[in-house]
């Protein structure tokens, strides 16, 4: 039996790409109501005027982003803003009481020195930053739980790293051999109008970018690190794809034991992620895809071991959207509030 009184919730960056499924998912979650869209750029219209096909869906309007009134409202509120502006509203927030999960990379890092040589900004909530859980479930479901700020992960470092937990966890590869091959959509680069983002330009071309300098390098060097038990570099290189949604990564790396097979890596894989409903292993010789996920939560892991190499590769398809954005910062409110971890989430994809 559900709640007598929905939890009010609100969004501050409404109009993005992350934001629009924040609402949409939101808006058909059985437990929360959606209470605040926040939004500098069109203060006083509806989102119909960035979305008209929410016309007749969002009542709510576009008020300014004031944290003590979002605080008065909101007892949740997600942070779908541009990497240096979560850090300038969600200590006044959580001052105020409320719990706040941040869909960008202000909250990712524990040491906020690595933040600012990446990201290029200097922070001085280093307090607020100390009590931020990273948001991803799959590894610490019982920290984000417990937490009144999360940071999640974007959809490459959520791919990649999905891929790599039990490789490192169970200390199965030599770390500093392992390779990120990713690949995403055009609408990870989200909404505003960028060149490389053009149809003329990204339609029937492929491409790397960011290479080995891409700001979620240090994202999932942290994560790894921890794993290990040491410093680990891996090589990360993401390319983008002309299609709206999805994100592939391809994980390469040296086993440590030369024997291990496939269908050894399969049964690794299917233990870890036991209870994690997100998760779907493939069987052998199945390799995901990304129309499989999308419009889901789902991370779809495939796997195989090629014994003249000794490499182990993994494949994670998500929804970079879902997933990789809104789906998975719901997934981290489902923990916070002790909801089954798949409540309001959607578990059939668009497929084809």
């Amino acid at each position: 039996m559900g709640n007598l009184r929905r939890v009010p919730v609100g969004i501050v960056g409404a109009s993005g790409y992350g934001g629009l499924q924040l609402v949409r998912l939101l808006l058909e979650h059985p437990e929360v109501e959606l209470v605040y869209l926040g939004e500098d750029s069109i203060v006083g219209k509806s989102l119909a005027t960035a979305y008209p096909h929410l016309a007749n869906v969002v009542k709510l309007p576009i008020e300014a982003i004031e944290p003590e009134i979002i605080a008065s409202r909101c007892q949740v509120v997600f942070l779908s803003l541009s990497n240096g502006h979560a850090c300038q509203i969600a200590p006044i927030l959580l001052e105020q009481g409320c719990q706040v999960i941040d869909l960008s990379a202000d909250y990712r890092f524990r040491n906020l020195a690595t933040y600012t040589s990446w990201y290029g900004k200097e922070r001085s909530d280093h307090d607020t930053a100390a009590t931020a859980v990273y948001g991803l479930p799959e590894l610490y479901r019982d920290r984000i739980a417990d937490a009144q700020l999360v940071g999640c992960p974007g959809a490459y470092p959520t791919a990649s790293l999905i891929a790599l937990l039990p490789l490192f966890k169970q200390g199965l590869i030599v770390p500093e051999t392992a390779i990120i091959d990713a690949k995403s959509g055009t609408s990870s680069g989200g909404r505003e109008p960028k060149t490389h983002l053009l149809l003329a330009e990204a339609d029937n071309s492929l491409a790397a970018y960011s290479v080995t300098r891409h700001r979620h390098t240090p994202e999932i060097e942290q994560i790894c690190s921890e794993l290990a038990g040491h410093e680990v570099t891996v090589q990360f290189t993401p390319h983008l794809v002309p299609m709206v949604r999805g994100t592939l990564a391809t994980v390469y790396a040296t086993l440590r034991d030369p024997g291990l097979v496939g269908d050894d890596i399969i049964t690794i894989y299917t233990a870890f992620y036991r209870n994690s409903p997100w998760i779907k292993v493939c069987d052998s010789g199945i390799y995901p895809n990304t129309k499989w996920a999308s419009g889901t939560n789902i991370c779809y892991i495939g796997i195989e071991v090629d014994p003249r190499t000794r490499r182990v590769i993994v494949m994670s398809a998500i929804d970079n959207l879902i997933k990789g954005q809104a789906g998975q910062a719901i997934q981290c409110l489902n923990l916070m509030m002790g909801w089954d971890e798949t409540l309001g989430l959607p578990k059939v994809g668009f497929y084809p």
